[in-house]
């Protein structure tokens, strides 16, 4: 089997990198989430130009995705933090979507296995981080089973307005 590909041991679901012709796929599922986890109406042309904008510049990140039977059923998307202190990355975890009939059959655990793959084959990867809202506790207990942690940080931002 390909370096960039991933088999369940169903044989079902391929888990790949995901390839330009995604980007819509990747871009309705963005959409969804936000309105899903957050009630919030995204701009559908902004959220396309930022998933064209991961694949046309390789500094940026890049998408996993799921598939059954050739369509996509989930994705997410790794994006780079540098740690000066590590000397090495942290991989951002973002963007985690799964289509809701193919919720609880661990297709979000394929992924991830998937993106640790890479990160250790990368060689210079120290691990990885997500965000998750504080009310979401079914995604926080998938999380917490895959070997992932609550740190002691928390995340502020401010917005310039775009």
């Amino acid at each position: 089997m390909a370096r960039d590909q991933f088999e369940s041991r169903s044989g079902q679901i391929e888990v790949r990198l995901a390839r330009p012709r995604d980007a819509v796929k990747i871009a309705h599922f963005n959409n969804a989430m936000a309105m899903e986890t957050e009630s919030k109406a995204l701009i559908e042309r902004t959220v396309a130009a930022g998933v064209e904008a991961v694949f046309s510049s390789g500094d940026r990140g890049f998408y996993v995705v799921a598939e059954r039977g050739g369509e996509v059923v989930g994705s997410l998307m790794v994006t780079y933090e540098w740690s000066d202190w590590r000397n090495g990355f942290f991989w951002w975890i973002q963007s985690v979507y799964v289509e809701p009939d193919f919720r609880r059959r661990g297709i979000y655990r394929m992924l991830y296995e998937f993106v640790i793959e890479r990160a250790r084959s990368a060689g210079n990867v120290f691990g990885f981080r997500l965000y998750v809202e504080r009310g979401n506790s079914i995604a926080q207990e998938v999380y917490t089973t895959l070997g992932m942690r609550e740190t002691d940080y928390l995340i502020f931002e401010q917005g310039l307005g775009c």
